[in-house]
């Protein structure tokens, strides 16, 4: 039963979306159809992902549980299904395997993995509450996991590839300046804010496509989706903005990086490749009905 608790911990629906990071990360470099030795090491860096990713959101729970002893108490370990020890155990293992199947990579795979661990350990520790501090951290987050999916290919990641981290970077900001009123409301400032950086977004890839960098029709279908997820949620949000709302427009925002990576995909590589990332979505969004997002 505990193993079931311990599941539930790592909020399953979100950890498919940082697998899809690194599938576009791997797309971007250009090597998602290559040789097995890609294959092993694209499989490697999914498994990386996915220990790092549940290992921060372990820690996130851990820090605060204080607050969901009010907030959340039928959260895992306010409910005291697990212990804060058992938890706390569990979110190292996590981190520790997630580095370590990243270093099986290459060297540049284990210090990004180190950078996401140690930078989700200070957004859950220090920065998650504070306005500007938040966003930035959880954005660089998200920005390295993007990054680590392009290390598949250490050698040859070429500069204007690195630039490609900004976008989850704001992107994720919005996010979580929409997730900063989602216990008591009255953020709309907040999430009109995020609706701009969502618009900025577009903005962004529609000039990189513009430039060459991707396929402007291959991208437009999955970035027009992944828009209208947005800001359909966010509107919402705005209009009542009420935690039941505000909670929805976080969660629809975490599970549409999945169609924002497969339009990276489609862009970089091929969109056959892309409606393949995003049949994650569906996966996500039951899974999300079973385990919370938020």
């Amino acid at each position: 039963m505990k193993l079931f608790y311990y599941l539930v911990l790592t909020r399953p629906a979100n950890v498919i979306t940082a697998i899809s990071d690194i599938l576009a990360g791997v797309a971007i470099v250009g090597i998602l159809d290559s040789s097995s030795q890609s294959s092993l090491n694209i499989i490697l860096l999914c498994l990386a992902t996915a220990g790092l990713y549940a290992g921060g959101i372990v820690f996130n729970d851990i820090f605060d549980l204080e607050t969901d002893k009010t907030e959340r108490p039928e959260r895992v370990i306010p409910s005291g299904k697990l212990s804060q020890k058992e938890a706390l155990v569990f979110g190292f293992i996590l981190f520790l395997f997630g580095i370590s199947f990243a270093l099986n990579v290459s060297y540049l795979s284990g210090f990004i993995a180190s950078c996401i661990a140690a930078f989700a350990l200070i957004y859950d520790k220090f920065a998650k509450h504070h306005i500007l501090a938040g966003p930035l951290t959880m954005g660089l987050c998200r920005g390295l996991n993007l990054l680590l999916g392009m290390s598949v290919l250490a050698n040859n990641i070429l500069p204007e590839f690195w630039m490609m981290a900004f976008i989850p970077i704001i992107f994720i900001a919005a996010i979580t300046l929409t997730s900063q009123g989602e216990v008591l409301g009255n953020n709309k400032l907040s999430v009109s804010f995020a609706l701009f950086l969502d618009f900025l977004v577009v903005i962004i890839i529609l000039f990189l496509a513009n430039k060459g960098l991707m396929s402007l029709w291959s991208v437009l279908p999955f970035v027009t989706l992944w828009f209208g997820i947005n800001f359909i949620a966010k509107f919402k949000a705005i209009k009542k903005n009420e935690p039941k709302y505000i909670m929805n427009a976080v969660k629809m925002g975490v599970l549409s990086l999945i169609p924002l990576n497969a339009s990276y995909v489609a862009g970089f590589s091929d969109w056959r490749y892309g409606i393949a990332v995003l049949l994650l979505l569906p996966i996500s969004i039951l899974l999300a009905r079973k385990f919370s997002v938020t």
